[in-house]
């Protein structure tokens, strides 16, 4: 709507009549294609690093009080620090390749399944903690028998939300920092000539539908392994 009025010129938004075949062309394009494979895999590599940190962190802070109390003001401070306000050191510490997006998606990533499954473990009935220990299962066996299947549900929705994170800041390190490919990568060369608009609408609009995709393939899959705790469709 806003393309067909004077509110923004239309050399910058471009209509949606440009936009969507402009979309589809560059589903044909295998520069464009490599690029947006060069980020989901970025994205789903740091997602992975993150559960892979986070989930066993959560467990450990959620079961271990005097753990919990000792680090939670680190943990305070460091989270909410924006992933992209932190690439002009991860460029000097890490480089200008793959590895600076991975390493600051991570770090954006990690908090929402390290906060889920932390929270996730005061939610847990004792009584099932008090029953394995009758049974005479050691602390680590609770935490991996007991804890983590009781608190799967909500470290899946955690990564539903990390993968969002991701995704986002493997695109913001690429447009801002350059150096490697990708789609942020790709939107910075389109925007350079300032005549390729439709490029750029057409590629933002493809990294949301990635997104989106990888968004509803999760709630799909919680919905599967978690019947009974399925996400309503408010995003809860």
């Amino acid at each position: 709507m806003a393309s067909r009025t004077d509110l923004v010129p239309s050399f910058y938004l471009r209509p949606p009549s440009v936009v969507l075949p402009t979309m589809v062309r560059l589903l044909g394009d295998e520069t464009f294609l490599r690029a947006a494979l060069a980020t989901v895999l970025a994205t789903v590599i740091a997602v992975a690093i993150a559960i892979a940190i986070a989930v066993p962190s959560g467990l450990v802070l959620g079961s271990v009080p005097a753990v919990r109390r000792a680090v939670m003001v680190v943990i305070e401070f460091l989270r909410p620090i924006p992933s992209v306000a932190l690439i002009p050191l991860a460029l000097l510490l890490v480089g200008t390749g793959p590895d600076t997006k991975i390493t600051l998606a991570v770090y954006g990533a990690l908090w929402p399944i390290l906060f889920n499954t932390m929270y996730a473990l005061d939610e847990l009935d004792p009584l099932h903690v008090e029953t394995a220990r009758v049974f005479g299962t050691g602390r680590t066996r609770v935490l991996t028998r007991v804890a983590l299947p009781s608190a799967a549900p909500f470290v899946l929705t955690g990564v539903r939300l990390s993968f969002a994170i991701a995704l986002a800041v493997a695109i913001s390190t690429e447009l801002f920092a350059g150096g490697t490919k990708g789609i942020g990568t790709f939107v910075l060369e389109a925007s350079s000539g300032g005549s390729q608009m439709d490029q750029v609408l057409a590629a933002t609009v493809l990294a949301g539908l990635i997104g989106y995709a990888a968004n509803a393939g999760l709630e799909r899959l919680h919905a599967r392994l978690f019947a009974w705790n399925a996400p309503r469709g408010d995003g809860s």
